[in-house]
């Protein structure tokens, strides 16, 4: 019990860190979203671990699908804007995949890739949100 506790929590955290950012900013899928999207991929793996040893289980399956999943919820997120023929929701949908990856992390047991994947995705996103934005005002 209170190793799952452990990971859920550490997923919790990742996801809160990661969706901060795109909450600061108004993006459509921020601290909650993000939240959830890697408590799911966590609590998907902690499920397949359970059967770990089974014979004819093939637990690696479960994380190709939260891949998949976390397409699907990313393609919810990108738009089109007809007027600027622009794409939007891009960065949100990858941050999206990242947070299911700290998930799938926090499962594992993998703490110390967990802390830099979430320092990384957020530094990308704050960093390169500024170059961005300093690109497009000129």
């Amino acid at each position: 019990m209170i190793n799952f506790t452990l990971k859920i929590a550490l997923a919790v955290l990742s996801g809160l860190l990661i969706g901060l950012e795109r909450e600061y900013k108004g993006k459509n899928a921020g601290l909650k979203t993000n939240t959830l999207v890697a408590v799911g991929a966590c609590v998907y793996v902690l499920i397949s671990l359970q059967f770990y040893g089974e014979e004819y289980a093939d637990i690696t399956r479960v994380l190709s699908q939260v891949v998949t999943g976390m397409g699907f919820l990313g393609a919810g997120v990108i738009l089109q804007k007809e007027k600027e023929d622009k794409i939007k929701g891009l960065t949100t949908a990858a941050t999206l995949w990242c947070s299911g990856g700290a998930g799938c992390l926090a499962a594992t047991a993998m703490f110390v890739e967990l802390g830099i994947l979430t320092v990384v995705v957020v530094v990308i996103n704050i960093v390169f949100g500024y170059v961005d934005d300093k690109i497009e005002g000129e």
